[in-house]
């Protein structure tokens, strides 16, 4: 629902508690493998939405995160989000 350098907004049925540390995949359409973070810790929950914080995030996949922010910016500020 949000995503930043630094965490996300989920939503999920996944059952998570704050403080719980996670891995999370990021399936990109027409992307051939997901972004995996491997560490992300679980900072809030609210019904089936929660907010992770990346911990940990190898410099490959914060490149592919950051192209990919950078491409959604540009989509919105065309008005093609």
């Amino acid at each position: 629902m949000d995503l930043s350098l630094g965490g996300a907004k989920i939503e999920s049925r996944l059952v998570v508690q704050p403080g719980k540390q996670i891995t999370i995949k990021l399936i990109i359409p027409g992307v051939e493998e997901p972004i995996s973070i491997e560490q992300a810790q679980v900072q809030w929950v609210h019904d089936q939405t929660f907010g992770v914080k990346f911990l940990e995030i190898r410099q490959q996949e914060l490149d592919e995160l950051e192209q990919l922010i950078d491409e959604c910016i540009a989509l919105d500020e065309n008005g093609d989000a």
